[in-house]
């Protein structure tokens, strides 16, 4: 094997340019990392004290000291007070794993149309014969940034994240990402202050079908539900309200914990929906932004002696994809959640290719539809409800 300087100077040594728009540091990292991939720098191999590569390449010691630490944090060399810098022992292994697997970072693994956009995401990986981890952040902002440090670790070849809401994804956790050369796309909602491509879902476009639906059905008196405060729950009413016009009473309930275990939950809207139909004239249709929101309010209205659609309507909000005795039987706007998971991967094997830059900002709006179910009926009269 040749040593490092050798490496450096031979005919496929390295130049570091100012013109390549790379910092330098980068350009360093990037020709030890593929020297240690094509096994030219071995595990245990010794690198040349930080003066003597400044010196050899002619570039700032700082710069030198700077690729050698990114090197560091992401498993690939280590250093031993006393005797020096080698190439780590599971180097080769770690940057071949990372190329092999893509990472989906969810708010939930079990309900809503994650389950079928993580299936997606998956068959799509396996026709680029990739595999794939998923992470499941629960919505916690400290859960997702430990899920990101581990998979800079492992130096995944791309990540798709849904982001958190409450709080709201800061931009250093997709800077640390870029900064290991890893591509991220964004699915559902944007992280603000930072530019990468986008597959939206349209949240004010939702609350708009789900209230024409409704309005169609003829209904004057509704209730809108949503898990928790965010820019989704907003439009989604922004939408419903303006889709059923001015003349329609719209009541509302945001709950207060932001885990999309709607079971977390139970409790509080147990009360609002208690509270909601000991009025007098009680709400005759519910808009709930999520299915597994919409599920649990089935449950509740059925405790308190309502039938759905007999009594009071349910419209929900999910996947295209409709599995499970109630999931199935739910009236909702839906989203292609498999197109989503499929477009994801075509997104990050162009920015890996290079085809993208990393700081792509394109944005694909996801296509709606409607289930229909049985969940959504008129109103009844007062002679009805009367008989």
């Amino acid at each position: 094997m040749a040593s490092f300087e050798a490496l450096i100077q031979g005919p496929t040594g390295i130049a570091l340019r100012d013109s390549s728009g790379q910092p330098k540091y980068e350009q360093l990292r990037d020709f030890v990392a593929q020297q240690i991939e094509q096994g030219q720098l071995p595990a245990g191999e010794a690198l040349p004290p930080e003066a003597r590569i400044s010196e050899t390449l002619g570039i700032a010691r700082s710069t030198v000291r700077q690729a050698l630490s990114t090197l560091e944090r992401e498993g690939l060399i280590r250093r031993i007070h006393g005797k020096g810098t080698f190439i780590h022992e599971q180097a080769r292994q770690r940057l071949q794993k990372g190329q092999d697997l893509f990472a989906l970072i969810i708010p939930e693994t079990s309900a809503g149309f994650y389950p079928s956009l993580q299936m997606s995401f998956e068959e799509a990986a396996a026709g680029f014969h990739n595999q794939v981890i998923i992470c499941n952040s629960n919505n916690e902002i400290d859960k997702q940034g430990n899920s990101i440090l581990q998979l800079m670790d492992l130096n995944v070849a791309g990540v798709a994240i849904v982001p958190t809401t409450n709080p709201p994804t800061p931009a250093f956790h997709v800077r640390q990402l870029r900064e290991r050369g890893i591509p991220v796309v964004c699915c559902s909602r944007p992280i603000e202050g930072v530019q990468a491509p986008l597959l939206s879902i349209p949240f004010e476009e939702v609350g708009s079908e789900a209230g024409k639906l409704i309005r169609e059905a003829g209904h004057q008196h509704v209730l809108f539900l949503t898990g928790t405060k965010s820019d989704a729950g907003t439009a989604y009413e922004i939408g419903f309200r303006q889709a059923l016009g001015p003349r329609v009473q719209v009541e509302t309930y945001y709950g207060t914990n932001p885990n999309p275990d709607v079971t977390i939950q139970e409790a509080e809207l147990a009360a609002e929906l208690e509270r909601q139909f000991a009025q007098p004239a009680p709400p005759t249709a519910i808009f709930a932004s999520f299915d597994s929101l919409a599920e649990l309010a089935f449950v509740l209205l059925s405790r308190l002696g309502l039938r759905v659609p007999e009594d009071v309507s349910l419209v929900g909000f999910g996947g295209s994809r409709r599995q499970g005795a109630l999931t199935s039987r739910l009236t909702s706007i839906t989203v292609d959640e498999a197109k989503m998971g499929h477009e994801a991967i075509e997104l990050l094997e162009q920015m890996r290719a290079g085809a993208l830059p990393l700081t792509c900002h394109e944005v694909r709006m996801m296509p709606l539809g409607v289930s229909e179910g049985r969940t959504l009926s008129h109103p009844k009269k007062k002679s009805e409800l009367l008989t």
